[in-house]
């Protein structure tokens, strides 16, 4: 359970990340008035060979600690896409703190009562904490941990799921591809994700593809075929999937070919909502370690009788946010963003009241938020807006403070990992930079820090807006390579 803000991590670093951020306000307000600074020349062309219009284009570019280099169209709120992660991480990171960890609990009323055959007395419970990287081994060593308390007989299972408010959302509302796991739904009480992974096995000598469900929950199977090929691996096969669903199942229809040599791949879908899919593997893996259901599992509340028996701590923060950014993980980020708004307000967080919580709380701390729209915190909308100058604000306050290397650390780093693990590796860039990148149908956000070859570092907010927005990647490159080798 996320702690309430009253008692919150280290008042004094927000009491001093408000002083700086009044002083850097300040200096940043005189910048933003002031006429916009051109790119250098040596940017020049490769802005020109993107094709699109300097209108398109947000960007603040300057030395940590020190004056602008770059401004252009800096005020203007733009779509940050995938960008927006690091707002979420950093306000995560202000309201939680690094060593945040989140528990979920088995509970039974009146304390542990067993019978001689391990049926427990009355129904067992289950608080979801909001743990966003809660697995199916974490379920299973939480399970087998009733079993080794004794517990084999259930009559019922109740899930408390009071955390969060109203958080479910329609999984194709975004862009119609509902069956894919960057468009999960938010819930308490989500294990792995909420997507199943389909593995395909290669019979050489039927020449075909064997496709199995992990894990193998029951009423979800697999029909179709992919096609065997014969012929040299040219890369990851891609299969096409389509959702059937019937009054008994869901069943993943599966199309596409791959090539024989390729050997054992997998992919994940979306096939069932979270609390579906949670019932699925909690009985599954209840089934498997000889324990019985007489009953159901529900949504319910946690009497206040009942007791502790059993749960699981996650991760830290620290760890969890660089899932978010080093992998751009939407479904994280939308957790964390709740997580905020509980830490601030208490239980039932929507992502609109936690997204009031997270603005409060930057604006709080001295950060610039004029303009800022925050929808969901994970980047994945139409409707999200950050400004240039204001994001590099945040940037340079998160540099200053003492989270800095938790921060840090949770960006992609050029060249190395993340989602910048391919691009600029064969530069001046490689190595140098902590970025987190940002791509939606007609957006392009690149953001970070840069170590530049006199040793000086540089904060850079690159949002590109425009149907052709794709082609801002070289101009990103660019930059980011100019930076390193100053």
């Amino acid at each position: 359970m996320c702690g309430n803000r009253k008692t919150g991590f280290l008042p004094d670093i927000r009491h001093a990340l408000v002083q700086l951020g009044i002083v850097a306000l300040m200096l940043w307000g005189a910048v933003v008035q002031a006429q916009a600074q051109a790119l250098p020349p040596e940017l020049q062309p490769a802005w020109q060979g993107t094709g699109l219009p300097s209108s398109a284009l947000s960007l603040y570019v300057q030395e940590v600690g020190g004056g602008p280099l770059m401004a252009l169209n800096a005020s203007e709120p733009r779509n940050p896409a995938s960008v927006m992660k690091v707002v979420t991480t950093w306000a995560g990171l202000l309201a939680l703190g690094p060593e945040h960890r989140w528990r979920t609990t088995a509970l039974a009323e009146h304390g542990l009562r067993i019978d001689e055959q391990g049926t427990l007395a009355g129904p067992l419970y289950i608080r979801a904490g909001g743990d966003p990287v809660f697995s199916a081994q974490d379920l299973w060593t939480l399970l087998r941990e009733l079993r080794l308390r004794g517990i084999k007989n259930l009559s019922e299972v109740v899930v408390d799921r009071s955390l969060f408010g109203q958080v479910t959302i329609d999984p194709g509302a975004f862009d119609g591809a509902a069956d894919r796991p960057y468009n999960a739904s938010p819930d308490a009480m989500m294990v792995g994700l909420g997507a199943v992974r389909l593995l395909f096995y290669p019979d050489e000598h039927g020449k075909k593809w064997v496709p199995v469900i992990d894990p193998p929950v029951r009423g979800l199977r697999v029909s179709g075929d992919v096609a065997w090929r014969d012929g040299r691996c040219p890369g990851a096969p891609r299969v096409g999937t389509q959702l059937v669903n019937t009054e008994t199942e869901t069943i993943i229809q599966i199309n596409g070919e791959a090539v024989g040599s390729c050997g054992a791949f997998s992919t994940y879908r979306l096939a069932l909502s979270q609390p579906q899919f949670f019932n699925g593997v909690f009985r599954m893996l209840w089934r498997e370690l000889g324990g019985t259901l007489a009953r159901d599992i529900r949504a319910g509340t946690v009497p206040a009788s009942a007791r502790e028996i059993a749960w699981h701590s996650s991760d830290t923060l620290a760890d969890v946010i660089r899932l978010i950014n080093k992998q751009s993980n939407n479904v994280m980020a939308r957790m964390l963003l709740l997580h905020v708004g509980v830490s601030m307000n208490g239980s039932g967080a929507t992502p609109a009241s936690a997204a009031r919580a997270a603005l409060a709380l930057l604006q709080e701390s001295g950060v610039d938020t004029r303009g800022w729209v925050i929808e969901n915190g994970s980047g994945l909308s139409r409707v999200e807006r950050l400004t240039a100058v204001g994001l590099a604000g945040m940037l340079d306050q998160a540099w200053r403070s003492p989270l800095a290397a938790e921060f840090m650390s949770s960006l992609a780093i050029s060249g190395v990992d993340g989602t910048v693990r391919r691009r600029m590796r064969n530069g001046d860039a490689r190595g140098m930079a902590h970025l987190k990148t940002g791509t939606l149908r007609d957006a392009r956000a690149l953001a970070g820090y840069v170590l530049g070859a006199s040793g000086k570092r540089y904060i850079l907010v690159s949002m590109v807006n425009h149907a052709n927005a794709v082609a801002a990647r070289s101009f990103e490159d660019a930059l980011v390579n100019w930076l390193a080798a100053r």
